[in-house]
């Protein structure tokens, strides 16, 4: 069975560079560019939120992306790592590896809704299209777990191999797809019969992986093979592995899905994939050991985790346009952009 590093941190992969003493260090990008980023943002801004998993701080940061502004921090419960925004708006799902839990928010109070023990080390989560359920990936116990989303009680657990960790679901909610990071491969789950579908080999020690709608397209982020395996979302065909930078950790498609971002946290950059060709088109430098990435808009959100701050880029140019801070040790783990719909939801009990 797969040891977590530290009890309050799920999966981290590879060697850490040394924390100087009192504080994580930190990367300064230029006070000057910081004001004309900020400028620049206010053109860019997007109406939605962005909600940051902070594992030293135990609580989440609540950006506002029409303003660019920390509207509310949430605590969580320790070291929340996972997060999953559900399709309708209305409520976010967070995972707490240090406490064994996971935790609702509703989006439209910023308030802690449900909470319960899951599994050992959560870590990666989803939600099926309808809103109705959570997939969650216990890593030391090896299983998904599937969860009512209004309660958060358990449904089923399906058995899979050594350490889960990222999760996806299909936007038609016949497929979950889960990263078996110990395995390196990915499996395909059939929610209806609750069984494997498929499994497919793909790269060494793979953590995250990207669902790309218009191509049917996984992409899985490889951290100790510094690569991205491309696979056929259907079939699980191998359709080619692109080198990114050292120990790649998430990805999320950005500009009308004709660009993929990729973190890589060993090289401190962001690699930018055109999926059409599999070819890396730019590679952008600077981050502070760069975790979460997701997208909303023409806004692409990328996680640095040893900066506690989340810098903001332009999706069709990477150009970046703020650099926001938040809580301590970001994660963003999963999908955690989204709009909240306004109004009480009749379906919730």
């Amino acid at each position: 069975m797969s040891r977590l590093p530290h009890r309050l941190r799920p999966p981290r992969l590879g060697p850490r560079p040394a924390d100087p003493p009192g504080r994580l260090r930190t990367r300064s990008r230029g006070w000057l560019a910081a004001a004309w980023l900020f400028a620049a943002a206010a053109v860019q801004a997007e109406p939605g939120l962005a909600l940051i998993t902070n594992q030293g701080s135990h609580d989440v940061s609540v950006i506002d992306l029409a303003t660019l502004r920390v509207r509310a921090t949430v605590a969580v419960g320790q070291g929340p790592a996972g997060i999953a925004v559900s399709p309708q708006g209305d409520r976010a799902y967070v995972s707490n590896p240090g406490s064994d839990e996971v935790v609702a928010l509703d989006l439209r109070t910023l308030q802690v809704v449900a909470r319960v023990k899951a599994g050992g080390g959560a870590v990666g989560l989803a939600v099926s299209p309808d809103g109705r359920s959570v997939y969650l990936a216990d890593w030391f116990g090896g299983r998904l777990l599937v969860l009512e989303a209004s309660t958060l009680a358990e449904r089923w657990a399906l058995p899979l191999g050594r350490a889960p960790a990222g999760v996806a679901v299909h936007p038609d909610g016949h497929s979950v797809y889960v990263v078996e990071r110990d395995e390196d491969r990915v499996s395909v789950i059939d929610p209806v019969r609750r069984s494997v579908r498929a499994q497919a080999a793909v790269g060494a020690h793979p953590f995250a992986l990207t669902h790309d709608p218009q191509r049917e397209r996984l992409y899985v982020l490889n951290v100790y093979g510094d690569s991205v395996s491309v696979l056929d979302a259907r079939s699980l065909a191998p359709l080619g592995t692109v080198a990114v930078g050292k120990r790649p950790y998430s990805a999320a498609l950005a500009d009308g899905g004709r660009r993929l971002y990729v973190s890589n946290q060993g090289s401190d950059s962001v690699s930018v994939i055109d999926p059409d060709t599999l070819r890396v088109i730019d590679t952008l430098p600077g981050f502070g050991y760069p975790e979460g990435v997701a997208t909303l808009g023409r806004q692409v959100l990328v996680v640095n985790w040893m900066d506690d701050n989340v810098t903001v880029l332009d999706g069709a140019s990477g150009r970046t346009l703020a650099t926001l801070p938040v809580g301590s040790n970001p994660r963003g783990f999963g999908a955690f952009t989204g709009v909240p719909r306004a109004g009480p939801d009749p379906t919730r009990p």
